[in-house]
Formats: structure tokens, sequence, C-alpha cells
């Protein structure tokens, strides 16, 4: 007997050939759910990391014998998750060992793409079951191309996303992210329903799995180069999150997104956040009416902490680029970053809103001309000196002057050298006819009057 061939028990005992334990048919066919657990055992710690040469010989060449009755005790056994997280960690010594081809394509014939999609679905298996599952079908997926859209052809996409909108571990989830990423590299044919899928991912509950969606979208969106429509109401709704890891996120994302065809919509969808809509606002009067108390709950009203990332986001691209704060200015961004810090019922949308708006002041002396103006020299000598603790020092008299200002920059920019000057944008022909472009901001500026 070959020393190779024995299991010893932890005084150093030789106990059993472990070749019995999973070579023999008739063990394992006459074995119960615990003896097949224990040869699942030995089996995964003995052959763990081995080539498929080398399992062949462990098996004398019989080793996909052993790999169709794990794969038939899969199938029969999957939705009751008995010895689930083993029998996959099995197959995927196999489907994982060097020059395995040969193993991979046996899985795929008798359906184990479906049954891993379809594990990730059932309610009662346990999340370790479903952790093993992702990790093989990421095996898969890395094997090559056409085994990437065999998973996608399996609706593979849906199910993934679903299951990481639902699990509640952090782990599992950070391995769907691995195999979401493995999905949209080097598979052109499904890389847009891999990118569809993740900005679907956006508004689900879970803050890890809105992280991680953002997170591969960036990835996926410089491969993908062309930009869904729908990607920028996802995003900007991300915004009203709490988490401020999913904030940071999502801002990072527009980073990106302010080069893409989709910039004019953005920009114009950060803009409109900074004063919120009557009808979002008004849901919280009867609380305030009604009880004291509930003023505390405004600090995590969706619409304020919207808001704030709003102004932040704003002042970040602002300070990057020049061109886009000036777009900006268009927008009427002034006017809006002013009304947010005059509202007292969320100090970090004040502070965010008057960092920013330091921001363009400095980058544009025809917009301190106008907050100077606007604010009068005693408070804009304090926001200027302090941007940042301004909101700790305005009265409500003050706070009520800004939010209901009247400031329009539009139309001097119009009328001043700014608009001609060579500055790139985004809202029209790089090269557009100079005539063309003001008549464009004169609209703009009538439509704000309005």
């Amino acid at each position: 007997m070959s020393p190779d061939l024995l299991i010893t028990s932890e005084d150093g005992e030789e106990i059993k050939n472990k070749e019995s334990l999973w070579a023999g048919d008739k063990d394992w066919d006459n074995a119960g759910t615990v003896a097949r657990s224990h040869i699942l055992n030995n089996f995964i710690e003995t052959n763990q990391g081995k080539t498929a040469p080398e399992l062949e010989q462990e098996f004398s060449q019989g080793a996909s014998l052993f790999l169709v009755r794990l794969t038939t005790w899969l199938r029969l056994t999957y939705m009751t998750g008995s010895c689930l997280d083993k029998l996959l960690r099995s197959i995927g010594v196999f489907l994982s060992a060097v020059s395995s081809n040969h193993y991979l394509i046996e899985f795929l014939e008798v359906g184990g793409v479906l049954t891993l999609l379809e594990i990730l679905a059932l309610e009662k298996i346990k999340e370790e079951g479903k952790k093993e599952s992702i990790r093989l079908l990421q095996v898969i997926a890395n094997s090559g191309r056409k085994y990437k859209e065999l998973i996608c052809e399996s609706y593979g996409v849906r199910s993934i996303a679903e299951f990481l909108a639902k699990s509640k571990s952090e782990e599992t989830q950070e391995e769907v992210q691995v195999l979401l990423d493995s999905l949209v590299h080097g598979n052109p044919k499904y890389q847009n329903q891999v990118y569809k899928g993740l900005i679907a991912l956006l508004p689900c509950a879970s803050p890890k799995a809105q992280q991680l969606s953002l997170q591969t979208l960036r990835t996926a969106q410089s491969i993908v180069r062309t930009t869904h429509p729908s990607i920028v109401d996802n995003v900007l709704k991300v915004l009203s999150t709490m988490h401020l890891e999913v904030q940071y996120e999502a801002i990072e994302l527009i980073k990106d997104l302010v080069n893409y065809d989709v910039c004019p919509a953005l920009l114009k969808g950060l803009v409109a956040l900074l004063i919120p809509s009557f009808k979002e606002t008004s849901k919280l009067q009867p609380k305030i009416l009604n009880d004291t108390s509930a003023l505390q709950l405004t600090a995590h009203l969706p619409v304020f902490l919207q808001q704030a990332a709003a102004a932040k986001a704003i002042g970040i691209l602002a300070h990057r680029n020049r061109s886009l704060a000036e777009e900006m200015l268009h927008l009427r961004v002034v006017h809006s970053l002013l009304a947010a810090m005059g509202n007292t019922d969320h100090s970090n949308s004040q502070r965010q809103a008057s960092l920013t708006l330091k921001c363009f002041v400095q980058l544009f002396p025809v917009v301190e001309e106008h907050v100077r103006k606007s604010m009068g020299e005693e408070l804009y000598k304090l926001f200027f000196s302090n941007a940042g603790d301004l909101y700790m020092k305005i009265d409500s008299i003050q706070a009520d002057i800004l939010a209901a200002n009247k400031v329009n920059v539009t139309k001097a920019l119009y009328l001043s050298d700014l608009s001609h000057s060579n500055v790139s944008f985004y809202f029209g022909h790089r090269n557009q006819d100079p005539v063309a472009y003001n008549t464009h901001f004169q609209k703009e500026d009538v439509e704000g009057k309005e």
C-alpha cells in the first residue's frame, strides 16, 4: 500500500485506505449523507490544487466517473441544500484544475450552469452554498469568452444581479462583484447586458450592493463606451443615500460620466437637486405641525441628503474642470447654491452649498460680484472668511434672504467676454456658431426668469 493512499488520525494511526472512500463506485453509491460528507471532506483536503493529470492518476484514469457521481447528486439534492457547499467545492476541485477543460465540458453538458443559477434563487439554501455556486460560476466565466456567453444566454446576468441585491453577506456580495466584473470583460456580445444589469441594481435596498454596482459600473462604462439614458436618473437617486461609502462611489461615477454624451442631462439634474420640489418637502410639514420631535427627522430626509450630495458633487466637478463650472453657471447654479445655503432644516446642505459656492466665487469674478450684492457686505465677509462654518453664524432672517435670492448671472455671462472664451462646451458642437450659441443662452435666461 502506497503511503500517500493512507489517511491518518490525529494521533498518527493509519486508519483507512482513502482510495476506498471515493474511488470505489460501490462505496459512494452505497454511502448515506453522512458518509458522503466524510468522503467529500477527504477529497477536498487531499486533492485541492491538483492538476487534471494528477487527478486522473489519483483515480487510475477514472476521475470523470467520480465527477459524474458528484454532478448527479448535485442535481438530485441541490433544492434541499444537503452538503451543498462541500459538494460544490468538490466539483470546483475538478473545474479549477490545470488542463481541466474536459471536466468543464462534462459539467456543462449536464446543465451545470443552469443548476448553479437556480441555486442562487432558492431561499432555503444557506449563504455558504450560494457563495460556492458563485465561485464555480467565476471559474466557468474565467475559462473563456464562449463560457461567459453561455452564462449570459442562460439569463445569468439577471439571476446574479438579483442575488447581489438580496444577499445579506458582504463577503458573498464581493464574490458576486468579481463575477460581474469578469462577465463584462472580454464579452462583447453581452457586455451591454451586464452594463444594463448593473444600472438596474442601483435602486436596490442593499447599500453594499449599491456600492459594488457603482464600482463595477465605472469599469463597464469604460468598456461599453456608450451610455444608457437611464443611468443619469439612477445615479442621481443614489445620492439620497445615508451611506457615505455609497455616495463616494456615486460621485466617482459622476466624474467619469461627464466625459460622455449624458453630461448635459447630468449637470442639469445635479443643479435641479439643489432646490427640492415643493412636493417632496411638503411631505414633512404635517409631521412638524403635529410633533416638534419630528424636526430631528429632517436631518435624514432623503431629499435633503440628496441636496447636500449634489452640492458636494458640483463643487468637485467645478474644481476639476472650469468648463463644466461655466456650463453650470448657465444653469443658474449660483442661485440654486444660495437657496441651498438657506435650508436651515439640513446643516450639511448649507455647508456643502457654501463650500461649492466659494469655489465658483474664486473661479469667476462675475459670480463674486453677484454673490456680494445678494448677501450684503457683512454676510459676504463671513462667507468668504470661513464658508464651511457660515451655517452656524447666520440667523433665520439671513437664511430666508439666501433661500429667496433672485441671483441670475446668465445674462451677465452672455453679455461678457466669458461667453466668447475658447473653453470647450458640452452643450453644443465644439465649433458651434457663436451667434447660435449666444441665442441658446438667451433662451436659457428667459426660461430662468420664468
